[in-house]
Protein backbone atom coordinates (compact mmCIF):
# COMPACT_ATOMS: atom_id res chain seq x y z
CA UNK A 1 0.00 0.00 0.00
CA UNK A 2 1.33 3.50 -0.90
CA UNK A 3 2.97 5.06 2.04
CA UNK A 4 0.50 8.24 2.82
CA UNK A 5 1.72 11.44 4.00
CA UNK A 6 2.22 12.68 7.58
CA UNK A 7 -0.80 14.92 7.84
CA UNK A 8 -4.17 13.44 7.23
CA UNK A 9 -7.42 15.11 7.12
CA UNK A 10 -11.07 13.41 6.03
CA UNK A 11 -14.23 15.46 5.92
CA UNK A 12 -17.28 13.89 5.64
CA UNK A 13 -20.60 15.99 3.38
CA UNK A 14 -24.11 15.00 2.72
CA UNK A 15 -24.29 15.75 -1.16
CA UNK A 16 -22.04 17.23 -3.70
CA UNK A 17 -21.61 20.80 -3.42
CA UNK A 18 -21.39 20.80 0.29
CA UNK A 19 -17.54 20.48 0.41
CA UNK A 20 -16.52 23.51 -1.64
CA UNK A 21 -19.27 25.89 -0.03
CA UNK A 22 -18.03 24.57 3.90
CA UNK A 23 -14.40 23.84 3.39
CA UNK A 24 -13.35 25.07 -0.17
CA UNK A 25 -10.80 26.76 0.86
CA UNK A 26 -9.47 24.63 3.74
CA UNK A 27 -9.23 21.64 1.35
CA UNK A 28 -7.16 23.86 -0.95
CA UNK A 29 -5.08 25.04 1.12
CA UNK A 30 -4.09 21.60 2.86
CA UNK A 31 -3.71 19.91 -0.38
CA UNK A 32 -1.61 22.42 -1.27
CA UNK A 33 0.44 21.42 2.07
CA UNK A 34 0.84 18.39 0.91
CA UNK A 35 -1.74 17.10 3.33
CA UNK A 36 -3.44 13.91 1.88
CA UNK A 37 -7.37 15.07 1.81
CA UNK A 38 -9.97 12.70 1.73
CA UNK A 39 -13.55 13.40 0.60
CA UNK A 40 -16.52 11.38 1.22
CA UNK A 41 -19.58 12.59 0.06
CA UNK A 42 -23.00 10.65 1.67
CA UNK A 43 -25.59 11.01 -1.69
CA UNK A 44 -25.13 12.23 -5.04
CA UNK A 45 -28.03 15.20 -4.35
CA UNK A 46 -30.45 13.29 -6.83
CA UNK A 47 -33.12 15.43 -5.37
CA UNK A 48 -31.32 18.94 -6.13
CA UNK A 49 -33.02 21.58 -7.21
CA UNK A 50 -31.51 22.54 -10.79
CA UNK A 51 -30.83 26.30 -11.45
CA UNK A 52 -29.80 26.43 -15.38
CA UNK A 53 -33.27 25.98 -17.06
CA UNK A 54 -31.36 23.85 -20.32
CA UNK A 55 -30.14 21.09 -17.15
CA UNK A 56 -33.67 21.34 -15.40
CA UNK A 57 -34.95 17.58 -17.70
CA UNK A 58 -31.81 16.37 -15.01
CA UNK A 59 -33.65 14.35 -12.49
CA UNK A 60 -33.47 11.32 -9.82
CA UNK A 61 -30.74 9.38 -10.99
CA UNK A 62 -29.53 11.28 -14.21
CA UNK A 63 -28.96 14.27 -12.24
CA UNK A 64 -27.19 12.39 -9.31
CA UNK A 65 -24.99 10.78 -12.54
CA UNK A 66 -24.47 14.50 -13.54
CA UNK A 67 -23.47 16.28 -10.26
CA UNK A 68 -21.18 13.42 -9.71
CA UNK A 69 -19.15 14.05 -12.54
CA UNK A 70 -19.72 18.28 -11.04
CA UNK A 71 -18.53 17.05 -8.17
CA UNK A 72 -14.85 15.48 -9.92
CA UNK A 73 -14.21 19.16 -11.47
CA UNK A 74 -14.77 20.38 -8.07
CA UNK A 75 -12.14 18.62 -6.02
CA UNK A 76 -9.77 18.21 -9.03
CA UNK A 77 -10.10 22.34 -8.90
CA UNK A 78 -9.13 22.03 -5.02
CA UNK A 79 -6.05 19.87 -5.60
CA UNK A 80 -7.63 17.07 -4.07
CA UNK A 81 -7.39 13.34 -5.53
CA UNK A 82 -9.15 11.33 -2.75
CA UNK A 83 -12.75 11.77 -3.16
CA UNK A 84 -15.56 9.01 -2.25
CA UNK A 85 -18.92 8.13 -2.20
CA UNK A 86 -19.84 6.25 1.02
CA UNK A 87 -20.45 2.77 0.33
CA UNK A 88 -20.00 3.31 -3.59
CA UNK A 89 -22.24 5.01 -5.84
CA UNK A 90 -25.56 5.10 -5.37
CA UNK A 91 -25.62 3.90 -2.39
CA UNK A 92 -27.37 6.19 -0.34
CA UNK A 93 -30.18 8.54 -2.00
CA UNK A 94 -30.31 11.72 -1.36
CA UNK A 95 -33.47 12.12 1.26
CA UNK A 96 -34.86 15.89 0.50
CA UNK A 97 -35.53 18.44 2.71
CA UNK A 98 -37.01 17.76 5.85
CA UNK A 99 -40.79 16.78 6.33
CA UNK A 100 -41.73 15.79 2.73
CA UNK A 101 -42.75 12.54 1.62
CA UNK A 102 -38.85 11.54 0.16
CA UNK A 103 -37.61 11.87 3.52
CA UNK A 104 -39.77 7.75 3.70
CA UNK A 105 -37.84 6.34 0.61
CA UNK A 106 -36.18 3.26 2.17
CA UNK A 107 -33.19 4.15 0.02
CA UNK A 108 -32.61 7.60 1.35
CA UNK A 109 -29.68 8.24 3.29
CA UNK A 110 -32.20 9.61 6.13
CA UNK A 111 -33.59 6.03 6.54
CA UNK A 112 -30.12 4.29 6.54
CA UNK A 113 -29.05 2.76 9.72
CA UNK A 114 -26.56 4.49 11.34
CA UNK A 115 -24.52 1.46 12.57
CA UNK A 116 -24.21 0.76 9.05
CA UNK A 117 -23.29 3.73 7.26
CA UNK A 118 -20.89 3.98 10.04
CA UNK A 119 -19.10 1.15 9.62
CA UNK A 120 -18.72 1.91 5.96
CA UNK A 121 -17.15 5.03 7.30
CA UNK A 122 -15.02 3.78 9.49
CA UNK A 123 -13.22 1.43 7.11
CA UNK A 124 -12.46 4.34 5.14
CA UNK A 125 -10.68 6.00 8.87
CA UNK A 126 -8.87 2.64 9.40
CA UNK A 127 -7.45 2.83 5.84
CA UNK A 128 -6.56 6.10 5.41
CA UNK A 129 -5.96 7.14 9.50
CA UNK A 130 -7.01 10.72 9.68
CA UNK A 131 -5.46 12.70 12.60
CA UNK A 132 -8.18 15.16 11.98
CA UNK A 133 -11.81 14.83 10.79
CA UNK A 134 -14.29 17.53 9.79
CA UNK A 135 -18.08 16.98 9.72
CA UNK A 136 -21.67 18.77 10.67
CA UNK A 137 -22.58 19.61 14.26
CA UNK A 138 -26.08 17.54 15.51
CA UNK A 139 -28.53 19.53 13.57
CA UNK A 140 -26.51 19.37 10.05
CA UNK A 141 -26.09 23.45 9.81
CA UNK A 142 -29.40 23.60 9.16
CA UNK A 143 -31.54 21.01 9.65
CA UNK A 144 -31.43 18.99 6.44
CA UNK A 145 -31.99 15.47 7.27
CA UNK A 146 -29.13 14.27 4.84
CA UNK A 147 -26.58 16.75 6.91
CA UNK A 148 -28.24 15.31 10.39
CA UNK A 149 -27.57 11.63 8.99
CA UNK A 150 -23.84 12.79 7.90
CA UNK A 151 -22.94 14.09 11.46
CA UNK A 152 -24.65 10.66 13.17
CA UNK A 153 -22.95 8.40 10.69
CA UNK A 154 -19.34 10.48 11.44
CA UNK A 155 -19.77 10.69 14.95
CA UNK A 156 -20.59 7.49 14.97
CA UNK A 157 -17.85 6.16 12.69
CA UNK A 158 -14.92 8.32 14.81
CA UNK A 159 -16.24 5.90 17.82
CA UNK A 160 -15.93 2.82 16.08
CA UNK A 161 -12.50 3.61 14.47
CA UNK A 162 -11.61 3.92 18.07
CA UNK A 163 -12.61 0.70 19.13
CA UNK A 164 -10.76 -0.92 16.00
CA UNK A 165 -6.94 0.70 17.23
CA UNK A 166 -7.81 3.96 15.21
CA UNK A 167 -8.35 7.43 17.54
CA UNK A 168 -8.77 10.13 15.49
CA UNK A 169 -6.93 13.35 17.68
CA UNK A 170 -9.21 16.25 16.55
CA UNK A 171 -12.55 16.25 15.30
CA UNK A 172 -14.30 19.73 14.36
CA UNK A 173 -17.55 20.86 13.10
CA UNK A 174 -17.96 23.45 10.22
CA UNK A 175 -19.29 26.88 11.52
CA UNK A 176 -19.42 30.34 11.02
CA UNK A 177 -19.21 33.36 13.58
CA UNK A 178 -22.02 35.53 14.21
CA UNK A 179 -19.72 38.79 13.96
CA UNK A 180 -18.24 37.67 10.49
CA UNK A 181 -21.65 36.81 9.25
CA UNK A 182 -23.11 39.90 10.13
CA UNK A 183 -20.51 42.25 8.46
CA UNK A 184 -20.40 39.98 5.74
CA UNK A 185 -24.30 41.00 5.15
CA UNK A 186 -23.64 44.21 5.37
CA UNK A 187 -21.04 44.24 2.68
CA UNK A 188 -23.85 42.69 0.65
CA UNK A 189 -26.40 44.52 1.13
CA UNK A 190 -24.26 47.33 0.04
CA UNK A 191 -22.91 45.69 -2.92
CA UNK A 192 -26.51 43.95 -4.20
CA UNK A 193 -27.51 46.62 -6.84
CA UNK A 194 -24.27 45.69 -8.84
CA UNK A 195 -24.72 42.05 -8.21
CA UNK A 196 -26.23 39.49 -10.57
CA UNK A 197 -29.00 38.66 -7.61
CA UNK A 198 -32.31 40.94 -7.46
CA UNK A 199 -32.06 39.88 -3.39
CA UNK A 200 -30.31 38.98 -0.70
CA UNK A 201 -30.22 36.07 2.32
CA UNK A 202 -30.79 36.53 5.47
CA UNK A 203 -28.19 35.71 8.37
CA UNK A 204 -31.17 32.32 8.92
CA UNK A 205 -30.12 30.91 5.56
CA UNK A 206 -26.59 30.62 6.43
CA UNK A 207 -25.72 27.14 7.85
CA UNK A 208 -23.70 26.92 10.85
CA UNK A 209 -24.22 30.63 12.60
CA UNK A 210 -22.83 30.33 16.16
CA UNK A 211 -22.08 32.72 18.78
CA UNK A 212 -18.66 33.86 18.46
CA UNK A 213 -17.14 32.34 21.84
CA UNK A 214 -17.98 28.38 19.95
CA UNK A 215 -15.50 28.95 17.24
CA UNK A 216 -12.14 27.48 18.41
CA UNK A 217 -10.60 27.61 14.60
CA UNK A 218 -9.91 29.52 11.98
CA UNK A 219 -8.31 28.17 8.71
CA UNK A 220 -6.94 31.46 6.60
CA UNK A 221 -7.86 30.29 2.96
CA UNK A 222 -7.70 33.85 1.26
CA UNK A 223 -4.87 32.37 -1.58
CA UNK A 224 -6.98 29.51 -2.30
CA UNK A 225 -10.04 31.86 -2.86
CA UNK A 226 -9.86 31.46 -6.80
CA UNK A 227 -9.78 27.60 -5.96
CA UNK A 228 -12.92 27.68 -3.83
CA UNK A 229 -14.73 29.94 -6.66
CA UNK A 230 -13.60 27.39 -9.04
CA UNK A 231 -14.80 24.90 -7.83
CA UNK A 232 -18.17 26.24 -6.66
CA UNK A 233 -18.66 26.96 -9.88
CA UNK A 234 -18.05 23.47 -11.14
CA UNK A 235 -21.70 22.16 -9.60
CA UNK A 236 -23.33 24.57 -11.81
CA UNK A 237 -26.45 22.50 -11.29
CA UNK A 238 -26.54 24.29 -8.01
CA UNK A 239 -24.75 27.24 -7.40
CA UNK A 240 -24.23 30.61 -9.31
CA UNK A 241 -21.22 32.40 -8.14
CA UNK A 242 -20.33 36.24 -8.55
CA UNK A 243 -17.62 36.45 -6.44
CA UNK A 244 -17.36 37.15 -2.70
CA UNK A 245 -20.88 36.56 -3.30
CA UNK A 246 -22.99 33.34 -4.43
CA UNK A 247 -26.64 32.11 -4.82
CA UNK A 248 -28.07 28.78 -4.67
CA UNK A 249 -31.68 27.93 -6.56
CA UNK A 250 -33.22 29.81 -4.25
CA UNK A 251 -31.75 32.98 -5.80
CA UNK A 252 -30.98 34.72 -2.51
CA UNK A 253 -27.00 36.11 -2.34
CA UNK A 254 -24.80 34.92 0.34
CA UNK A 255 -21.16 35.49 1.27
CA UNK A 256 -18.74 33.30 -0.30
CA UNK A 257 -16.10 33.03 2.97
CA UNK A 258 -12.52 32.61 1.98
CA UNK A 259 -11.49 32.35 5.61
CA UNK A 260 -13.50 29.21 7.32
CA UNK A 261 -14.52 28.25 10.75
CA UNK A 262 -14.21 25.35 13.27
CA UNK A 263 -15.94 24.54 16.59
CA UNK A 264 -13.27 21.50 18.06
CA UNK A 265 -15.32 19.12 19.46
CA UNK A 266 -12.50 16.35 20.35
CA UNK A 267 -9.02 16.58 20.99
CA UNK A 268 -7.49 20.19 22.27
CA UNK A 269 -7.58 23.73 21.14
CA UNK A 270 -4.70 26.03 21.01
CA UNK A 271 -5.46 29.67 21.54
CA UNK A 272 -6.12 31.58 18.52
CA UNK A 273 -5.84 28.25 16.04
CA UNK A 274 -5.29 28.70 12.69
CA UNK A 275 -4.43 24.96 11.86
CA UNK A 276 -6.57 22.39 11.89
CA UNK A 277 -3.57 20.04 12.82
CA UNK A 278 -1.87 22.13 15.61
CA UNK A 279 -0.91 20.14 18.34
CA UNK A 280 -1.25 17.29 17.05
CA UNK A 281 1.57 14.74 17.83
CA UNK A 282 3.76 13.67 15.44
CA UNK A 283 3.16 16.08 12.56
CA UNK A 284 5.37 19.08 13.02
CA UNK A 285 2.19 21.25 14.21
Amino acid sequence: MTELPDRRLLLVHAHPDDESINNGATMARYAAEGVHVTLVTCTLGERGEVIPAELRHLTGAALGLHRRGELADAVRALGVSDARLLGGAGRYGDSGMMGISDNEDPGCFWQADVDEAAGRLAEVILEVRPQVLVAYDDNGGYGHPDHIQAHRVAMRAVELADERGHRIAKVYWNRVPRSVAEAAFERLQEELPGLPFDKSASLADVPGVVDDELITTAVDGAPYAAAKAAAMRAHGTQIEVAEPYFALSNELAQPLFTTEYYELVRGTAEPGESDLFAGVEGVGA
